[in-house]
């Protein structure tokens, strides 16, 4: 008995052909966003830095000047 084939075998294996160089594109992509991301993190700690710096002093202001009782009132 012979195996029946499938009419529709040619165009399912372009389509699967064109399907698997889309992901693979998708894949570069993804791969060149995440070194984008990598690079602006890696380029944003000094802002990071300054800003937690920034933050940790009003803290420290805030409690020196509240021990101190010269806390402004708040605007």
């Amino acid at each position: 008995m012979q195996a029946m084939e499938n009419p529709h075998e040619i165009e399912q294996a372009i389509l699967l052909e064109r399907i698997i160089g889309n992901v693979v594109k998708c894949n570069e992509a993804v791969a060149e966003m995440n070194l984008c991301i990598k690079d602006f993190i890696d380029s944003s700690t000094s802002v990071l830095i300054a800003a937690k710096l920034v933050d940790n002093y009003n803290d420290n202001a805030a409690y020196y000047l509240g021990k101190v009782d010269k806390l402004p009132e708040p605007v």
